[in-house]
């Protein structure tokens, strides 16, 4: 029984990551391949753009100087950070954290394709108030996001299994007509 739902956990993991995976893959080829060609800022409302960027740094584009000469570096220890989480969506009995963690897991994923195809990972949505831009991101970090969210929801949900159970027996109550 242990074995298939290790099975079980294992495909509902894989199935997120891949679905995340996905959704990060069609939405950086269509920007790339159809909607920026030319590439130019795209104005969706008033505070939100597509605009294309190419990140070689870590999130908002810290690091950038290292990383910009040792883009498989980074690559790699995402890599090792997807193997733990892959591990860990695989072991936990809870199905909303092995969701969240495939899904992290699958962003995090999209990201390395990126830097180890390019260098940089790209990035398109651009959210701002005036002049002030929020650092641009992509669909891989909107469900790197998601997932983690999913976590500290399911983190804040009480599990069923986990109210302590009575171990003895209640006695009846006595009845007023006795």
């Amino acid at each position: 029984m242990a074995y298939t739902m290790l099975i079980r956990r294992a495909a509902l993991a894989g199935t997120t990551l891949a679905g995340a995976l996905a959704l990060d893959f069609v939405t950086k080829w269509l920007i790339l391949n159809i909607v920026m060609v030319p590439p130019r800022p795209i104005e969706i409302t008033p505070f939100f753009n597509l605009r294309l960027g190419f990140n070689t740094g870590v999130s908002f584009g810290l690091f950038r100087e290292l990383f910009l000469e040792h883009p498989l570096m980074l690559a790699g220890i995402k890599m090792v950070i997807v193997a733990g989480l892959v591990v860990w969506a695989m072991r936990t009995t809870k199905p909303s954290e092995t969701i969240g963690l495939g899904i992290i897991a699958g962003g995090a994923t999209g990201n390395v394709v990126d830097r180890i195809r390019q260098g940089a990972v790209t990035d398109f949505l651009d959210f701002h108030v005036g002049d002030w831009h929020w650092p641009a991101f992509n669909m891989a970090d909107v469900t790197i996001a998601a997932g983690a969210a999913l976590l500290v929801a399911g983190s804040l949900w009480r599990a069923k299994s986990a109210a302590p159970k009575s171990t003895t027996a209640t006695p009846p109550r006595p009845s007023a007509r006795s």
